[in-house]
Order: C-alpha cells, then structure tokens, then sequence
C-alpha cells in the first residue's frame, strides 16, 4: 500500500476541509432499490425531494439520478434542484459519492473509495462502486483511487486534521480483512490530509453499515463533538456511554481536549418486522447558512434542533422530516455530500 500512497491527496498538498465551510454544491442520488424501500417508495421519494429542495434554498443542490429516473426526480424535485442521469444502484451520496479535498489555493480533486455494498450486505452495487469517479469525470475533477475499502458516512474530520470513526465499522473483517488498524488509519491520513484517528467503539444498533460514525457523533467546530445520548434504558444506552467516556480521554490533532456535547436520541422504532430503526439527530447537513436536522415527529425533536442550533451560532436551523428515509437505514448526512467551494484541479 505504501506505493499508492505516493500519488495520494496529501501528496499534493490536499485535505478534506470540515463539512461547514462553504460549499459549491451539494450532491444527492435518488432512490431506485426496491427491495430495500419496499412499499415506502413513493414516501421516501417525496422525503429526499423534500430535502433537496430545502438544501437548494441555501446552496446550489445536484440530485443524481439513474437514466430511467431522471423525468421522475425533475417533477418531484422542481425547478430548483438540477438532476443529472448517471448510472447508479441507490441512494446514499455520502457513502458511494466522491469524498471531496482541497488545496490552500482553492483546488479541488475528489477521493473515490473502493466500495462493496456496506460489507457484501447487497448485491448488485457495481454502479454505485463507480458513481464517485462518474461524478467526477463529469466535473473534470481529478479522481484520487484510495486503496481502501470504506464509505463516507464511516468518518467525520474537523479539518485541522483529526477524524473521527468507529471500530465496529471500519475496523470490520468484511471491509479491509486484510489491514491492520494502523494501516488503515494510515491510509485515512494520506487520502484526507488528517494527522490523527480517534477511534470510537461501536455504532447504532440495528444499523447495517456496521455502525457509521455518523449517525453516533460529529464535529461541531473545533475541539467540539456532539454525541448521540440516549437516556439510560434506551437502546444504545451502553454503548454511546463508551463513545463518551472513550471522547472524554481523547485528544485532537493539536493536543487538545474535546468537549462533548449531548443530543437526545430519539425514541426509537421499529421495522414492520420489528427490527429496530437507527435514529439520531446528529445525521444533519450543514449547508451555507443553515443547517439541515432531521425531524422524526418526536416529542424530543425541538430539543435536539436547539442543541445543533447552538452548536452552529449564526446559521439558520431548518428541520426536515426524515422517518421516510430512516426506513432504508440512514437520514439528512447519509443522502447528502457536500463539494467545498474551490476551482476544479484537473485530471
């Protein structure tokens, strides 16, 4: 792997910028499996029309849809969403979308991680293993191919070079068997310019990504980190208290301590089969100016909204229902992928 790492982003001087610094665009991809959304199709169709419109309010907003869909995503989506018709399987942006990176010149290349369908979970994804170099390509972007097996929903930086992840995710037997953590943690640093790994323990239960960061904590500016809290009983209970005393001991890039700040889960639901549904309010998007919380009709709502809306002083806080999209396994960050402002570095 060291070879690779020759021709890498940090090579040329990039790094992933942290998601609220301004951005050119967000992309989206919209949904087509039909065995995943079952009879909730048509609701989560209007559901991610509903958040790319809100998005397209502040930003411009891309919704990526397969050829055969595109006529469908323009009617839904309206006039202000641009659709563009490229090849793909489903509907998760951030973790087959193009991981974008920077330069302190404005450059901007993307990443493009080696994907498998969330750990050989489903078939049929070899679309989606290509739509980040697509979106690329169509760019005229240059495309950094990471050696590595990962979606984007599995990390979260704060640009000042640390990151944040899980071990249940990208430490699992069914996405890199063959890398030992430090390679792996390695390979994060040459690809998205961070300089150190804080590993979290385990994700959501229920979750199938095999416990995305992103639906447990984030960064919410420098050396602060919002955790997803439920209360004691609830699902998770332990395991997000891990999360926290493991964040309370760590350190970021620079040496300093993090300060944790608590998000109610929501009350949780279940599948029709009686699965539990992964829910949490820190899988938000924060767009140019606002940002963009889901909202599961929950007494617990309006309190989550308010802590995120402190937590980004000066940005307007928008909730989108989002119970629609939880039903395939994800919310607001994992449908969404934000492409920082910057002029493209060509191939």
């Amino acid at each position: 792997m060291t070879d690779l790492f020759a021709d890498s982003p940090v090579a040329h001087g990039l790094f992933m910028p942290a998601e609220w610094e301004p951005h050119a665009r967000c992309w989206m991809q919209w949904p087509r499996r039909g065995n995943l959304w079952g009879p909730y199709m048509p609701q989560a169709l209007v559901a991610y029309a509903h958040v790319a419109r809100t998005i397209s309010q502040f930003e411009p907003v891309t919704m990526i849809a397969h050829p055969d869909d595109v006529a469908e995503a323009r009617f839904t989506c309206g006039a202000g969403v641009d659709v563009v018709g490229l090849a793909i399987d489903d509907s998760w942006a951030r973790d087959t979308g193009p991981t974008f990176v920077k330069d302190p010149a404005r450059g901007v290349a993307g990443v493009h991680w080696q994907f498998n369908g969330w750990g050989a979970k489903y078939a049929h994804t070899a679309h989606d293993a290509r739509v980040g170099a697509d979106v690329l390509k169509r760019l005229g972007m240059r495309c950094y191919e990471a050696p590595i097996v990962l979606e984007g929903g599995s990390f979260t930086v704060d640009g000042y070079g640390t990151l944040l992840t899980t071990e249940q995710c990208l430490l699992n037997a069914n996405r890199n068997p063959e890398l030992h953590p430090r390679e792996v943690a390695e390979a994060l640093a040459m690809y998205l310019g961070i300089r150190r790994v804080l590993w979290l323990g385990d994700g959501l239960e229920g979750d199938e990504t095999d416990g995305h960061v992103d639906m447990v904590a984030c960064f919410a500016g420098r050396g602060r980190v919002l955790l997803n809290a439920p209360a004691p009983g609830e699902p998770n209970f332990a395991a997000m208290q891990d999360n926290r005393e493991r964040l309370m001991q760590m350190k970021d890039a620079a040496g300093g301590a993090l300060k944790v700040i608590d998000v109610p889960q929501p009350i949780q639901v279940h599948h029709d089969d009686g699965r539990l549904m992964p829910l949490s309010y820190v899988n938000f998007y924060v767009a140019n100016g606002a940002v963009i919380v889901p909202a599961y009709g929950d007494p617990r709502d309006d309190d989550a909204a308010q802590i995120i809306a402190d937590a980004f002083p000066g940005r307007q806080c928008v909730q989108v229902p989002a119970l629609d999209i939880a039903r395939g396994g994800g919310a607001i960050h994992c449908i969404t992928q934000q492409q920082p402002e910057g002029d493209p570095i060509s191939p």
